[in-house]
């Protein structure tokens, strides 16, 4: 006999948790399954960890800063397997208050692949469960291209398997995924080749980020080798030897890396049985209320290829159990001015349409940019400067914003971008909030940015 609930959860990541909770408290009898570590890729092989990474490649460039700033100092020595253990550590406590928190909201849990049966039966080994309504938010994983000797490299989650760091690598792709490992790995002491299959980065974002990171990545000795694809991995005597599809000769690293893109999460899932709906790369297409083609199946998140970001995903899954099991009829998340950072050093903050898009959308009679390129005071005593871009994109007679981005400075003001603090209004109106200090511009005792020159590009 089927085990019956209200709600069916596949997926224990962070917008299936947040989900579940949510329908939790508005009375629902809820069923989580997730076949994996609880937190999904955010907390195991994803935001959390590369954070981590990340921090102490901030802390390894504030060393190098130090001694321009009248310390003296003896060079640090870093010991990757200590910050891997600490770092593991700390994840397996945030799996065990994601436990915690799903068994205090009275959701039961259950290890193992779902299977869909049809469109309201699911099924985890032996056992059938059913229920009026079922959420798909299994997430995503890593891309793999289809080359001889491809499964000689690794991906992001391989990247946080390694117990200790490579002294050479390669790292394959252009996204935010690829630059953000550079980064990391480069600070960290490892020799770093980037290849890029076109010319650029962050190729989803304003081409202003992309320029500047790119120029960034090649100045802090990252070798960054454009145009260039692999075409064949073979092993070598201390790690991998690659082939490429151009005149460049063949090159041994000690582990590549690949970050070509993410693919959702859906095998072994049967959607086809239920009558479930997918895109052509495989993503559950769903409206902006969470719903698929099938009533009563929604999906979130990752899964759905739609801004793969976790705020996303959670703020996405309450809405819907509002809406499902909280009487809100018209709750939902607005897709749109999503606000996100790049976590390279230094890191980015975007929020809004691109330039590009601007002028797409509205043509480029309407389009006014405002540019600010400047070294902040953190770098004014520094050898080594790191310049601060910034840019707001602004549509029609009242210039009303409608992208705002930042590379560069000290880590606040992308944060800042990321939670909205400078996207609010016409740019005149962001300027009066403006004072001139020796960093970046003050608002109500806070830095958020810098006075942009009234330049129309």
């Amino acid at each position: 006999m089927d085990k019956k609930f209200d709600f069916i959860v596949i997926g224990g990541g962070s917008g299936g948790v947040a989900t579940g909770r949510r329908a939790a408290q508005h009375g629902a009898k809820v069923l989580l399954i997730e076949e994996g570590r609880l937190g999904g890729t955010c907390v195991n092989v994803g935001c959390v960890p590369k954070k981590i990474m990340w921090h102490a490649a901030q802390l390894m460039h504030g060393f190098s800063d130090a001694e321009d700033y009248g310390f003296e100092a003896a060079k640090p020595l870093h010991d990757w397997g200590k910050l891997v253990a600490r770092r593991e550590k700390y994840i397996r406590r945030l799996n065990g208050i994601y436990g915690s928190n799903l068994d205090k909201a009275g959701i039961e849990v259950i290890a193992g692949q779902a299977s869909m049966l049809d469109g309201k039966r699911v099924q985890v080994g032996d056992d059938i469960y059913s229920a009026e309504h079922i959420l798909i938010a299994s997430g995503g994983h890593p891309s793999w291209p289809e080359i001889p000797g491809a499964a000689l490299g690794t991906d992001s989650d391989g990247f946080f398997a390694l117990e200790s760091r490579p002294e050479s690598v390669a790292i394959v792709g252009s996204g935010y995924i690829a630059v953000e490992l550079a980064g990391v790995l480069k600070s960290l002491g490892t020799q770093v080749t980037l290849l890029l299959r076109k010319a650029h980065v962050v190729k989803a974002f304003d081409d202003m980020l992309g320029d500047c990171l790119l120029e960034h990545l090649q100045k802090s000795g990252i070798d960054v080798v454009t145009n260039t694809q692999v075409e064949k991995l073979t092993e070598a005597e201390s790690g991998v030897r690659a082939e490429f599809d151009t005149d460049r000769d063949a090159q041994t690293f000690d582990s590549l890396i690949w970050a070509i893109g993410r693919s959702p999460n859906t095998h072994g899932l049967n959607l086809e049985i239920a009558g479930i709906d997918v895109d052509a790369k495989g993503y559950v297409e769903a409206d902006k209320y969470q719903n698929t083609n099938v009533a009563g199946i929604y999906a979130v998140g990752d899964v759905t290829g739609r801004i793969e970001l976790t705020p996303v995903a959670i703020a996405a899954g309450r809405r819907l159990a509002d809406r499902v099991f909280g009487g809100m009829a018209d709750r939902h998340l607005d897709y749109e001015n999503v606000p996100t950072v790049v976590f390279t050093h230094p890191p980015i903050g975007t929020v809004g349409l691109s330039e590009a898009a601007a002028r797409k959308k509205f043509g480029d009679e309407e389009v006014k940019v405002y540019t600010s390129h400047f070294t902040s005071l953190y770098y004014g005593v520094l050898e080594h400067k790191s310049p601060t871009d910034m840019k707001l994109v602004c549509v029609g007679k009242e210039e009303k914003v409608v992208g705002a981005y930042n590379r560069g400075g000290r880590r606040r003001n992308a944060a800042r971008l990321r939670r909205g603090r400078a996207y609010r209004g016409d740019q005149a109106r962001l300027r009066r909030y403006c004072r001139y200090p020796p960093d970046q511009c003050r608002r109500t005792g806070h830095h958020d940015l810098m006075p942009f020159r009234t330049k129309n590009i």
